[in-house]
């Protein structure tokens, strides 16, 4: 770490404290999620067969393309924190911007897929769902609920690494200061495991 110019008052900084800060929000990010996941495996015990057919009613391919979206933008968030550990701060913003395009790509398809399924009356107490089977009614509202709380983590993480973005820019972030960074990496790479688990709940779930 760079030492301050003299006479000038040092500047404190917890990375510890603020490490484990992060991992602690990052605890509660896993309660909130496992209290779906398990209200999920009740009802999915429950209606199996319901379940099944509405798996069936969501398109695959579109939540494979979103799961090969997010891992890449792991692997360029990981790159980004990489570049500014070695100094390259041009790398650092190249794999940062990546990183936000991509989340924006991800719910971009998202849209897609909810506005198709709205569109057909398929949304909760839409015209087309209450016609369904009560497990199938769980099983979307389910989907709704789950798919656009993830959503909504996804569009945070958009901001936070933007913000980020801005402050590489400014060099906020540097070679010894970049805990930020590195923080809002790991919450990013939350968003992405979050949604390795609701890609077979969902759309394998045939």
């Amino acid at each position: 770490m760079s030492t301050p110019a003299a006479g000038a008052p040092a500047v404190h900084r917890d990375y510890q404290g603020a490490k484990i800060a992060m991992w602690l929000f990052l605890f509660t990010e896993m309660i909130l999620f496992g209290g779906l996941f398990i209200l999920y495996s009740a009802y999915r015990a429950k209606y199996p067969h319901d379940f099944h057919h509405g798996g069936m009613e969501l398109d695959y391919v579109i939540g494979v393309a979103n799961t090969a979206i997010l891992l890449t933008s792991s692997l360029t968030m990981v790159l980004s924190i990489s570049g500014i550990q070695r100094g390259n701060r041009r790398l650092a913003m190249i794999m940062l911007a990546a990183t936000v395009l991509l989340g924006t790509f991800f719910l971009v398809n998202k849209y897609v897929e909810w506005g198709a399924k709205i569109a057909h009356g398929i949304y909760p107490n839409g015209p087309e769902l209450m016609k369904r089977s009560p497990g199938e009614v769980l099983f979307f509202g389910l989907y709704f609920a789950m798919t656009g709380l993830h959503g909504l983590h996804v569009a945070a993480g958009i901001v936070l690494l933007s913000v980020m973005f801005v402050w590489l820019v400014r060099k906020q972030i540097r070679k010894d200061d970049y805990v930020k960074l590195e923080n809002s990496g790991l919450y990013w790479h939350l968003v992405d495991v979050i949604w390795i688990f609701l890609l077979p709940m969902f759309y394998l779930a045939a």
